[in-house]
């Protein structure tokens, strides 16, 4: 048998672990990618998968990713990521699924620590936290760290955004700025309503049509079909829906010549980090823009702050992006590799 077991994200990692309860038809992965620097934090996502092959790759991706991400946020954590699997389009997680996968990550006396993402919420979080110690994102009193992540997430995408815009297009100043937005949920719906208090000129698509053209209405935008968004003319475009969507087929049709958004696992394989780069296009690493979150209810987990706190690590994250733009500069290398390269020394894989 092949070092990856057939999974080519697997990359080194300490523990894949599949659950099945089948009292509450519970089917639940998670992926530890690394403890090195702490436990192995990251989200739990509830989603449809075409087959559970799929899901293990998308759970090895994402655990990878949560490694690199806490690393490059100084914070004392691992990387890990818990996937719940729905049956179905559309399904609902019941409250026995909640409780059965709060038991599964218990049994993992803390390698593993859970958070909200896609598909989940601040109250689902606290059904889970009744079954296991190790969760976090829980509801706040104000000025704490902790609760939903969403907002420090598109927070931290929006300094990342504007200092995309001032390496890349050499302006301090959003107005009049052209960004096609690609997702408009919690994270990219909160960013387009910084930037468009900025005067920034919004083109917004979700795989909820109704939702994009409700928001570009609100904040005086554009909507454009879903299939259209990473095509549209742009200075920037900011990607925060699923992954892999910067492939081989859509790198040479990009309207924008930045790319700063949320989504995890945006490159869908190491080749594309060249075609991106020799292409001219200034990349803002996924892991790097989006540690908002993981600050957030990473800090709420170890108790090391407020919100306050929270705030100025988030104010960071322009420092670090410059630093792997600077580097891929100076080495000709591309700024996805480069990212990767520094993630990995920081968790002693380097």
């Amino acid at each position: 048998m092949s070092a990856d077991w057939g999974f080519p994200d697997f990359d080194e990692h300490e523990g894949v672990h599949l659950f099945t309860d089948n009292a509450s038809g519970l089917q639940a992965i998670v992926a530890v990618h690394s403890t090195a620097l702490g436990p192995a934090a990251g989200g739990v996502r509830f989603w449809n998968y075409g087959s559970t092959d799929g899901a293990i790759t998308d759970a090895l991706r994402l655990s990878r990713g949560m490694s690199y991400k806490n690393a490059m946020a100084g914070l004392e954590l691992g990387g890990g990521k818990g996937v719940v699997l729905a049956d179905r389009p559309g399904a609902t997680i019941t409250e026995e699924q909640l409780r059965a996968f709060g038991r599964a990550v218990e049994s993992l006396n803390g390698r593993y620590v859970t958070a909200e993402d896609v598909g989940m919420s601040e109250a689902r979080m606290k059904v889970i936290a009744e079954e296991t110690r190790y969760v976090s994102g829980l509801p706040v009193a104000s000025g704490a760290a902790g609760g939903d992540p969403g907002p420090y997430t598109a927070h931290g995408v929006y300094l990342g955004v504007k200092a995309a815009a001032k390496r890349g297009l050499g302006t301090d100043a959003m107005a009049g700025v052209r960004v096609a937005i690609q997702g408009v949920g919690s994270v990219g719906g909160g960013l387009a309503r910084l930037l468009a208090k900025d005067g920034a000129v919004l083109t917004l698509a979700d795989v909820n049509a109704d939702r994009a053209q409700a928001l570009a209405a609100e904040l005086g935008g554009t909507a454009v079909a879903a299939d259209a968004i990473l095509s549209t003319v742009a200075d920037i475009v900011s990607p925060n829906a699923l992954g892999a969507i910067l492939t081989e087929q859509s790198i040479p049709t990009l309207g924008a010549k930045i790319v700063a958004g949320g989504a995890n696992n945006q490159l869908a394989t190491r080749a594309d980090y060249a075609r991106l780069h020799e292409a001219g296009i200034l990349y803002a690493p996924d892991y790097v823009i989006n540690a908002g979150g993981i600050i957030n209810v990473g800090l709420e987990y170890l108790g090391q702050g407020d919100e306050a706190e929270v705030m100025a690590r988030i104010s960071r994250i322009p420092e670090r992006l410059e630093q792997v733009w600077d580097e891929s500069e100076r080495t000709g290398q591309p700024a996805a590799e480069v990212a990767d390269r520094i993630a990995q020394r920081l968790i002693g894989r380097g």
